[in-house]
């Protein structure tokens, strides 16, 4: 079924007065809403930056004066507004995680009738419906979400310095440029942190230079936008691509790298799944801007059709996962082999990989799926190779065409999840829909079965 997601961008008024790059309280709407001044930076990073994306290419946008919620929404907010609360973790000072991008433009309606606030979204069946003037809760463009993090800086970070497990929730096992660092980390500018493996409660620490708190880390954050890529000119309050198939979510979260925290990193999901890592953070500001676009996306999840269940495996975790799913499916398996096979030593694999994903190789395939067009549903594995997929994964997904089927993800790993390689993914294949994924630690131990059975269920993959 086509969902079809039409805002219309109509004339509004300015929001509150605000000031040059400062926060102001008093002038903000509650007490935990700071005014931004609206103004002009340079959106995304440079060439020179380590790790960034080809996503992110700079360009000069301005934003005009909105307020926005210093902390993410938390899950008290939350389960007071809509009486349920989805998180991962709980706790009433922690952020609210696992919404979908739906459940939190649906979230900002409840509250502004709550308060007595003109709705900003009208929502119908697969349709969203944006009024730029109304002085309700909203999400941020993308663009706002990047001036308010940067809060006038120009580095990967907005403490200036290689941000540390002392002043963001992360992974704190691997701060930036670990990666090509990781045996001789004299060169580190931030030495390895704690992991607490867990979201924090909100503003546990210090907040950026314009008041704002967990920008970097505790949870990534949905914007407006669909994922797509930037303007070449000057843009004015943009709101993202006329269309698409992902929305995108800043930041980072609790299991991120410190590399995809960085201010120009863009994480991406479809709109109507959650992520353990991705919450919420509120603006509130009308724009003038009277344009109209219509968009719309597939989100349909096969229910049947043929299945190729193919993977990645080094040590053989993901083989062991793969073949569970196989049992269970009677799906056929592919192994994804390279020509030049990555060492078989722990430690020389670790750089080879590194090298790999920081110059986005593609690495030549030994063997190749005949009559790929036969299979429906791809159910993909691999393992989760600092915070993302093995390069040999994009040579996948880059050697055939995905169009209208549906790939689902499973990954083995030591602690960090998916990392970001489910958008990783969804980057290379954003034609395609994009299941809900399963995570195992390491080999699964005696859980993986039912795992796995309750995995193939939740997609409703037939066994």
């Amino acid at each position: 079924m086509k969902k079809a997601i039409v805002w219309m961008l109509l004339a509004g008024l300015m929001f509150s007065p605000a000031f040059c790059g400062q926060t102001l309280a008093a002038e903000a709407p509650a007490d935990d809403f700071v005014s931004i001044s609206g103004g002009t930076f340079m959106m995304g990073s440079p060439d020179s930056e380590n790790w960034r994306g080809r996503d992110e290419a700079q360009h000069e946008v301005t934003v005009s004066d909105f307020a926005m919620c210093v902390h993410e929404v938390t899950q008290a907010e939350y389960e007071s507004i809509v009486g349920s609360n989805p998180s991962s973790f709980v706790g009433e000072d922690l952020p609210v995680d696992s919404v979908s991008w739906l459940d939190a433009v649906t979230y900002c309606d409840l509250r502004s009738e709550a308060e007595g606030l003109t709705p900003v979204y009208q929502i119908g069946d697969g349709t969203v419906t944006w009024d730029r003037a109304a002085d309700g809760y909203r999400l941020p463009t993308e663009a706002e979400w990047e001036y308010v993090c940067r809060a006038g800086t120009n580095t990967p970070f907005n403490t200036e310095t290689s941000i540390s497990a002392d002043e963001a929730n992360y992974y704190g096992h691997y701060p930036y440029e670990i990666e090509e660092n990781y045996f001789s980390q004299g060169n580190l500018q931030t030495q390895p942190g704690i992991y607490r493996q867990t979201t924090v409660a909100v503003e546990s620490f210090s907040p950026n230079g314009w008041g704002l708190y967990d920008m970097h880390g505790n949870v990534g954050e949905w914007v407006w936008d669909w994922y797509g890529d930037y303007p070449t000119d000057p843009a004015t309050d943009p709101a993202g691509p006329e269309s698409g198939t992902l929305r995108v979510n800043r930041g980072g979260g609790w299991n991120d790298f410190a590399k995809n925290m960085r201010s120009a990193y863009r994480a991406t999901a479809p709109q109507d799944q959650g992520r353990f890592n991705v919450g919420i953070r509120l603006v509130r500001g009308a724009l003038a801007d009277g344009s109209a676009v219509s968009v719309s996306q597939e989100n349909e999840v096969a229910r049947s059709g043929n299945a190729l269940i193919a993977y990645f495996s080094w040590g053989g975790n993901t083989r062991g996962i793969a073949q569970e799913i196989a049992r269970q499916t009677g799906a056929d398996l592919f192994e994804i082999e390279c020509v030049t096979p990555y060492s078989t030593d722990y430690n020389t694999v670790l750089e080879q990989a590194q090298h790999d994903q920081n110059i986005q190789a593609r690495p030549e395939l030994a063997s190749h799926v005949e009559n790929m067009e036969q299979y429906d549903v791809i159910l993909l594995g691999y393992p989760n190779w600092w915070a993302s997929i093995p390069m040999p994964i994009a040579s996948f997904l880059e050697e055939y065409d995905f169009t209208g089927k549906t790939i689902v993800p499973f990954c083995s790993h030591g602690g960090g999840r998916f990392g970001q390689s489910l958008t990783a993914i969804a980057k290379l294949v954003p034609d395609t829909t994009l299941g809900e994924g399963l995570s195992v630690h390491y080999s699964g131990g005696s859980e993986l079965a039912q795992d796995v059975t309750d995995w193939l269920e939740l997609n409703q993959i037939p066994t």
